[in-house]
């Protein structure tokens, strides 16, 4: 029980915290082990099967992670919202051989395995109620630190999703990096609002916390009225978030009384420490909620495959529109187009070498050769260096556009439509074009009420950005394609926009 070394020094102390109660480091270590030995006694599972589980935010979830990472096995864990297509694509990739399922989720459930075994899948489904007790393990489990522990799918925003397999060690390390740049400690609190399938939720969160031997608090479903009720209850030290969450906290905000919006802001004002990461935090968000509440947000980067690589300081200055400076321990670099290091200013690939990398992609050796070059893991992430500090500029396939000859960032443009009164949400992407290239092309939610015509945009953008990186089209839109991070799926968006068009 790795994961929970500082939180057993002191065992009665409330590791997990849900709406139906608690339980203590030492409650939550001996339910993990029944879990265990439930799962090598009775359904025989051996080192190194697949297990693949729901995780809703509930104490029920840790018990079954850990349990699964003390009887040998590897976690698959499956988004809470899936389709059962998408999971039946995840059992098959995976050779998921048990599914561990939640009443809420049996016919999903169902209905993905019978997918699956027309892939020649056929894992065995195990109610998770049947996992609480178990006798003694029927046989010796030695984990060691380089068996891989989990694999979890990419998002799918830039093309098929794959399982990147993390070993018990490069969790560790994960986990380790943050407890010591954050200055995690046991006294801290934190409330935990994201999903358990992606690194940020899972690993930051759920192991970082309990690894720190700190609280972990579950809201079982979002809302931000609760949120702020749980500031304002002093629920929380530590909050980690996506752009879309404060956008919305801020929102709720702003429709209350002035007595509840001082209440609500100073007692966010109290957070040790608010974390955004998982997209691109705008400029104007940034400013919004430190005006609001006093706390300058911590941006980070990080991805599946890495884990958290680069950071905003703890202590020191925090800088909008950049995702700091990289961890310790972790060996990053800014690589141009001619395979040198990129000049001050300058974009070029990020590329991570560190000991909390991914070990491979399941059942892909090929992708996982053509990710790496000399140690270096490619994350397809555009950035520049600018005094130290680095600000993202996209992703390469999506979010570098190629018009008229010209390299386009996305997100440079997305920040400048993003200070018009009129736009509420806004994303850019490139259409496919016979004359250009690609049209740079502004999707925009408007505010409601508002209307927003394109030589309003490109006047807008007169003097904040060069002729050539002015949107030539604009489409008002009601929502985006959005992966379960709340990040905008920009390949689908081109393509339902290029059929539009077509159509046209």
């Amino acid at each position: 029980m790795q994961y929970l070394e500082f939180g057993l020094k002191s065992p009665e102390k409330p590791a997990v915290i849900d709406l139906a109660g608690a339980w203590s480091y030492s409650g939550l270590a001996s339910r993990a082990a029944h879990v265990a030995e439930a799962l090598v006694g009775r359904h025989g599972l051996a080192q190194g099967d697949r297990v693949g589980l729901f995780l809703p935010r509930r104490k029920e979830s840790v018990a079954l992670l850990l349990g699964i990472f003390g009887a040998g096995g590897i976690a698959v864990p499956f988004s809470v919202r899936a389709a059962a297509r998408e999971l039946a694509h995840q059992i098959a990739d995976a050779g998921v051989s048990r599914i561990i399922f939640e009443p809420s989720a049996h016919a999903v459930t169902l209905e993905a395995v019978a997918l699956a075994k027309s892939k020649d899948a056929d894992p065995r489904v195990i109610e998770a109620a049947s996992l609480k007790a178990g006798g003694p393990l029927a046989r010796d489990v030695s984990v060691t630190a380089e068996a891989p522990a989990l694999i979890l799918y990419t998002s799918g925003t830039t093309g098929q999703p794959k399982g990147v397999v993390h070993t018990h060690a490069s969790l560790a390390a994960q986990v380790d990096v943050l407890f010591h740049a954050w200055e995690w400690s046991s006294e801290d609190e934190l409330l935990h609002v994201l999903q358990l399938h992606h690194i940020h939720g899972l690993v930051n969160g759920l192991l970082g916390a309990l690894r720190a031997g700190a609280k972990l608090r579950f809201l079982d479903t979002f809302s931000a009225r609760a949120v702020w009720d749980e500031f304002a209850a002093r629920h929380a030290s530590v909050f980690y978030a996506v752009p879309t969450i404060y956008h919305q906290l801020i929102d709720c905000w702003e429709r209350q009384d002035s007595a509840t919006q001082q209440r609500w802001a100073q007692a966010a004002g109290q957070l040790r420490l608010a974390v955004s990461g998982s997209a691109a935090l705008p400029a104007r968000l940034w400013t919004r909620w430190r005006d609001l509440t006093g706390q300058a947000l911590l941006e980070r980067y990080g991805m599946t495959e890495i884990g958290m690589a680069i950071s905003n300081p703890y202590r020191g200055e925090r800088r909008p529109g950049t995702v700091g400076r990289p961890l310790p321990g972790l060996r990053v670099r800014v690589v141009s187009e001619s395979g040198q290091d990129a000049a001050e200013g300058m974009p070029g690939e990020i590329q991570v070498n560190g000991p909390s990398l991914f070990r491979e992609y399941w059942g892909n050796l090929g992708a996982t050769r053509e990710s790496f070059r000399e140690g270096y893991f490619l994350t397809g992430d555009i950035a520049e260096m600018r005094d130290g500090y680095l600000c993202i500029r996209g992703r390469a396939s999506v979010d570098i556009l190629k018009s008229a000859g010209y390299k386009i960032s996305a997100l440079e443009i997305e920040e400048v439509l993003r200070e018009h009164p009129a736009v509420r949400e806004v994303a850019v992407i490139g259409v496919p074009d016979q004359q250009w290239g690609e049209i740079v092309t502004a999707c925009v939610i408007p505010q409601a009420g508002e209307t927003l015509t394109l030589d309003d945009l490109r006047a807008w953008c007169g003097d904040k950005l060069a002729p050539y990186k002015t949107p030539r089209r604009l489409e008002l839109i009601q929502d985006f394609p959005r992966n379960a991070m709340g990040k905008v799926i920009k390949p689908e968006l081109v393509r339902r926009l290029s059929a539009a068009l077509d159509f046209r």
